[in-house]
């Protein structure tokens, strides 16, 4: 079909759409007048709100035409034709005033923050407390001192009470038998002297003659209880070790008596050499017979001192 007089007919009568041509619009084709574009269209524009549910529709007198823009009515800040609050409709709720907090209703002050006065007043009483009680200890120290000085004396007592336990460990340990060399039992060569500076016994002396084989020194001990000790021996030799055979009770001990040079000294004098050695013993209780002898083997240039159990 052309845009073309085939009929009774005119063309835009015929095709609707004639107008978009070059011979349709020479036919004297015009685009329909309705909305959009389409023959006999509606355009129902409205505003926002202007349709209510129960409300005839607008007719078509009411509607703009195509293209339009409604116009806003009222200045800035007044209220637009074009929208209308919930509350405008019909059945809408009323507007309500904003609920305030009960506290600050009954109250009519601030509510909702922190109560800074409750917290200052908390605070100040908790320093005045503190400062109260720096006050009352103060006040007290004179008493807690009189006090510690008093309970010194129960400290003193107990370490007076604890002095006798050390003196009884010490006595017990002066009560263990010590001898000197003039109270020993001397045989096979050997004798007593006090030429050489530095014995301990009583008067200086000492046993010489112990570097000959069968020489020996015999000590008759009493022990209160049985058990291990150790028999020890203030001696001196000339800068060179020496040692000796030990019978316990007519037995060897299991262990000689050695007589070693422990200061490393190089000198030959016996006044600069004394020192003490000792070897482990085990004695039964009340007598005992102690006897350090020079065998064969034995080197036993050696002055003897003093004796002592411990």
């Amino acid at each position: 079909m052309t845009s073309g007089n085939n009929g009774a007919s005119t063309p835009e009568d015929d095709d609707p759409f004639g107008y978009l041509y070059a011979d349709g619009q020479a036919n004297g084709a015009q685009p329909p007048s309705g909305g959009y574009g389409y023959p006999n269209s509606v355009n129902r524009v409205r505003s926002v709100g202007q349709r209510q549910y129960g409300q005839p529709a607008p007719t078509q007198q009411q509607t703009a035409a195509y293209g339009q823009v409604p116009q806003q009515q009222g200045a800035y800040g007044q209220p637009s034709a074009h929208y209308a609050a919930p509350e405008t409709f019909p059945g809408g709720g009323a507007p309500t005033a904003p609920q305030q907090p009960a506290s600050r209703a009954a109250g009519g002050g601030r509510s909702g923050g922190p109560n800074t006065k409750g917290l200052l007043i908390g605070a100040i009483a908790v320093v005045a407390a503190v400062v109260i009680g720096i006050g009352v200890a103060m006040m007290g120290g004179d008493d807690s001192d009189n006090k510690a000085s008093g309970d010194s004396t129960p400290t003193t007592s107990t370490s007076q009470s604890a002095q006798p336990s050390k003196s009884a460990t010490a006595s017990a340990s002066a009560a263990l038998p010590k001898t000197d060399a003039k109270d020993l039992q001397l045989g096979g060569g050997a004798t007593t002297a006090s030429d050489v500076k530095g014995a301990k016994s009583d008067g200086g002396t000492y046993v010489t003659g112990f570097n000959n084989v069968g020489a020996s020194i015999t000590w008759t001990v009493d022990i209160p209880k049985a058990g291990s000790y150790r028999l020890y021996v203030q001696y001196s030799i000339p800068a060179v070790d020496a040692n000796a055979t030990l019978t316990v009770n007519g037995k060897p001990n299991q262990q000689p008596l050695g007589m070693k040079n422990f200061i490393k000294s190089s000198d030959t004098d016996l006044a600069k050499n004394w020192q003490s050695t000792w070897a482990p013993v085990t004695l039964t209780k009340g007598t005992n017979t102690l006897t350090l002898s020079c065998g064969q083997g034995n080197q036993c240039n050696a002055l003897i001192d003093q004796l002592w159990v411990q």
